[in-house]
């Protein structure tokens, strides 16, 4: 199939999501869009080298049946989208991209592969299919710089450090809490872990911590991780920083910010809710991405997340 990728134009995006040294032996043809590498100073000659076409924007959706976008399409793109497209990369159907999906991908017949770390579907209308060949953390590098990304951009946009005076929490055992904690570590001992398990702990102390960290996603509506009712028993000015960046899931009515301005204060509370945090090392986070999605995506004829939505159905 012909495969596009488009530069993403969501927020304070700045990853490249295929470099040219991950290309070899793909079964699809690469259409790459003007200045797709700028950010990372790899010229529109490098693609043509390992074999990639180069087109504008227009044309990409004009002609390719597949579009590669790592981070939600915007409305600005939305006329361009054509009946039964593919649609490749970080969409999150259930959380920021459920109006997406509602107003475009279903009335549009479009099939949509999101390529979550650990349950990557693909997505139908109603249907949804898991892609049983990718491995669940194939992208864990990704998902560990989130981690640590979101900590220390929100200690910084806060003009503070995670030292022993702040007493910290740290909600998961997964990549994301673990890169939370690579951080942490570094500047104080003062830092509880809470797993899914013990979260009950959490709840009996949470007016103790300066500072909640969460790396947790929750699957299930309504299943907050904190709550309103959690978060009125926190002390006055405590950080919370939705590390997982799961909006308005696993910390109750939370809301979308950005790298630029990443931090809102709300009942005495304040609120780190970026959902590309990544970006922000984007040079670093652009080559795992491009490697991991190279390997179990790009590389194989992505016809096959078609034939999966359709063949089930048989």
């Amino acid at each position: 199939m012909k495969l596009g990728f488009i530069t993403p134009n969501y927020p304070n995006e700045k990853r490249v999501c295929l470099l040219p040294q991950d290309i070899s032996n793909f079964e699809n043809e690469i259409v790459v869009e003007q200045n797709f590498g700028a950010n990372l100073d790899i010229s529109d000659r490098d693609y043509i080298k390992a074999g990639c076409k180069v087109a504008s924007r227009k044309d990409i959706f004009e002609e390719c049946d597949a579009i590669v976008s790592l981070k939600l399409i915007q409305p600005s793109d939305y006329n361009s989208l054509r009946e039964n497209q593919m649609i490749i990369g970080w969409t999150h159907p259930a959380g920021s991209g459920k109006e997406f999906m509602e107003k475009q991908a279903i009335p549009k017949n479009l099939i949509v592969v999101d390529l979550d770390n650990i349950y990557p579907s693909v997505y139908y209308k109603d249907q949804k299919e898991k892609i049983t060949w990718i491995k669940p953390n194939f992208v864990r590098e990704n998902s560990f710089i989130a981690g640590y990304s979101a900590t220390l951009h929100a200690f910084m946009t806060m003009g503070m450090l995670p030292n022993s005076n702040k007493k910290i929490a740290i909600l998961g055992s997964g990549n994301v809490a673990q890169g939370a904690f690579f951080i942490c570590s570094k500047f104080t001992e003062n830092i509880n872990m809470f797993y899914r398990k013990t979260l009950n702990e959490l709840k009996d102390k949470l007016g103790e911590y300066d500072v909640i960290i969460n790396g947790i996603g929750v699957d299930k509506p309504n299943t907050h991780i904190l709550s309103f009712e959690d978060q009125k028993k926190l002390k006055d000015n405590c950080l919370i920083i939705d590390a997982a960046a799961d909006l308005g899931n696993a910390i109750e009515g939370t809301v979308y910010t950005t790298i630029d301005k990443p931090i809102y204060k709300k009942n005495n509370l304040y609120y780190y809710e970026v959902t590309n945090v990544p970006s922000i090392f984007y040079r670093e986070s652009s080559r795992v991405i491009s490697k991991a999605f190279s390997e179990n995506v790009y590389k194989k004829d992505v016809k096959v997340f078609k034939e999966l939505i359709f063949n089930s159905k048989a």
